[in-house]
């Protein structure tokens, strides 16, 4: 799943050897240079963290297709005044889906039925989850935020070289996996770099959205394009699904770790209750891991290897507990603060071994998402703090764009459990408490989080990446706080990831050195290099400064800049 992530951070007007700065700072970490420059401006011109995110989300909407969206939908962490929100403005399943809807006479789940085409797509909620929270924390006009999104739908942007790779290969896959013809290649095909790229039928859409709001997307007229293209070809979404949908306000999910409050995304995420178990039992074992990596030495077994080794012990039990208990929470109940918790934190690091591999068939609960997504991060003048990932799951969703609008839809539905203990698009194995029902929202690894130390915002981050966003995340967490790396080196850094099955298997991007290869393959992994971990969006604050970071592996831009007081 490839996830849109935005994060905004705001934090205070800092102070520096006692003295009153002159203006304040604020910071953008984006996934590319329209977003990063709307964002500044936004900020600059006295907008809140929301206000930018808005702007930003919209612009990726036109400048990042493959992941920016109007079709798709996200969450959204965010800090306002010290206090902690998060927005759920994740895709619902249509009223007409079933627990067997993908699976053919003989239960079996049929190849790319829940990924290509029509019936593949959420009710989208990206639009009421941008409007919701404007609603609530906005200052500046909603109409403003939206006319740079609609100038370079309208007249063009230049077109970057990894879009027109991405698009031909996705045209490519269609053409291999679609039982029938979709209208990608009408809108996508032909690309080429460094020519601008007008999408006037997007642009007539965000006019439409900016007169009205939510309105449009979801009664109007963009509603009727929507339901006009799923009655056309056999879709699910009906006129009740698009007038029913709202985005929910719900508690994020808020653990100390390291004299730090960390504030993350809650079901119907699994990435904050993943990362925070992570964070934690990573903090239990640190002393052995400490122990471990002195006997290494002695060994010649590389430091890296013992850390790889590390993590994946760790993943294996988070893992086991995403596909038993993670789901809607309106649809199952999720046991969030138990699995959160110090004490069942103790329990599930008693069977993890340093020195030797875990059976992965071992490894069971512990109670009786396509890599193309994006995030962005934001700091405003006011220390307000916003991380918002959003996603078409896929990179350019379903290949389905709406005729008449000029956007993409998602192909979130196989997020779900297709058939509970049957792997999905990114081999994560689900259960039933994530498998499909008419109004739910599937199960994500999105982890837009924000960490909080005294009261004050200190780090934002985000990344994409399907299944391994939740591992890039902790990664990039204990590179900075308990590594001590610069925020570039803490995103740019080799990360690794294991999520149960396939048994055994560590992925890796971009390289790992020989040494640290073989001692992996000694102990009995076997390792792949990844094509893509992520793309981590990261804003830090230390000693009252800002800093932030845009990770290497993508085309993001990271700034930081002063702003009236």
């Amino acid at each position: 799943m490839r996830i849109i992530y935005v994060t905004f951070i705001v934090l205070m007007a800092s102070q520096f050897t006692g003295v009153q700065a002159a203006n304040k700072q604020a910071a953008v970490a984006m996934p590319d240079q329209y977003s990063a420059e709307v964002a500044q401006h936004v900020l600059a011109s006295g907008g809140h963290a929301v206000d930018a995110t808005v702007a930003a989300a919209f612009v990726l909407a036109v400048t990042y297709p493959e992941a920016g969206n109007l079709g798709g939908g996200g969450f959204m962490t965010l800090v306002d005044k010290s206090l902690p929100y998060f927005l759920d403005y994740r895709e619902k399943a249509p009223q007409k889906a079933h627990r067997e809807l993908y699976l053919d006479a003989k239960k079996q789940p049929i190849p790319y039925r829940s990924l290509i085409g029509h019936q593949a797509s959420g009710v989208p909620g990206t639009v009421m989850g941008m409007w919701q929270a404007h609603q609530k924390f906005g200052r500046l006009p909603w109409a403003d935020l939206l006319r740079p999104a609609i100038n370079l739908a309208e007249k063009g942007f230049k077109i970057p070289a990894d879009l027109v790779k991405k698009a031909n290969w996705y045209q490519s896959y269609l053409s291999k996996k679609s039982d029938k013809p979709l209208n990608f290649k009408r809108y996508f095909g032909g690309l080429k770099s460094g020519e601008l790229f007008v999408q006037s039928e997007l642009a007539d859409t965000l006019k439409r959205i900016a007169k009205s709001g939510p309105f449009d997307f979801y009664f109007g007229k963009t509603a009727e394009l929507i339901l006009a293209e799923m009655q056309a070809h056999n879709g699910l979404i009906s006129k009740q699904d698009l007038t029913r949908y709202e985005a929910k306000w719900r508690q994020p999910i808020v653990a100390t770790w390291r004299g730090r409050q960390v504030i993350s995304a809650p079901p119907p995420s699994s990435g904050g209750v993943a990362l925070v178990q992570l964070l934690k039992m990573s903090q239990i074992l640190q002393n052995d891991f400490q122990e471990a990596v002195i006997n290494g030495e002695k060994a010649d077994f590389p430091e890296a290897a013992i850390r790889a080794h590390f993590y994946a012990e760790l993943s294996k039990r988070v893992y086991a507990d995403r596909s038993e208990y993670l789901g809607d929470p309106d649809f199952v109940k999720v046991p969030v603060s138990i699995l959160t918790s110090d004490a069942y934190s103790l329990k599930r690091v008693e069977s993890v071994s340093l020195e030797t591999i875990s059976e992965t068939e071992d490894i069971r609960p512990g109670l009786a998402e396509s890599h193309d997504t994006t995030h962005f991060s934001i700091v405003d003048g006011d220390g307000n703090a916003v991380s918002n990932t959003y996603t078409l799951n896929m990179p350019f969703g379903n290949g389905v764009v709406v005729t008449g609008a000029g956007f993409l839809m998602n192909n979130e539905m196989d997020d779900f459990s297709t058939k509970p203990g049957v792997p999905n698009l990114f081999g994560v194995i689900g259960g039933e408490a994530n498998e499909i029902a008419p109004e739910k929202r599937m199960l994500s690894s999105m982890s837009p989080s924000v960490v909080m130390k005294d009261q004050q915002v200190e780090i934002v981050v985000g990344t994409p990446g399907g299944s391994s966003i939740i591992t890039s995340v902790f990664q990039t967490l204990v590179n900075l706080v308990e590594r001590d790396m610069s925020p570039q080196q803490a995103v740019d850094a080799t990360r690794v990831h294991h999520q149960l099955w396939p048994k055994n298997l560590i992925q890796y991007n971009p390289e790992l050195e020989a040494s640290t290869k073989d001692a992996l393959t000694i102990m009995g992994y076997q390792l792949k290099r990844s094509s893509y971990l992520g793309d981590v969006q990261l804003i830090t604050k230390q000693y009252g400064l800002l800093q932030a970071a845009s990770d290497s592996r993508g085309r993001g831009v990271a700034r930081v800049f002063e702003v009236s007081k």
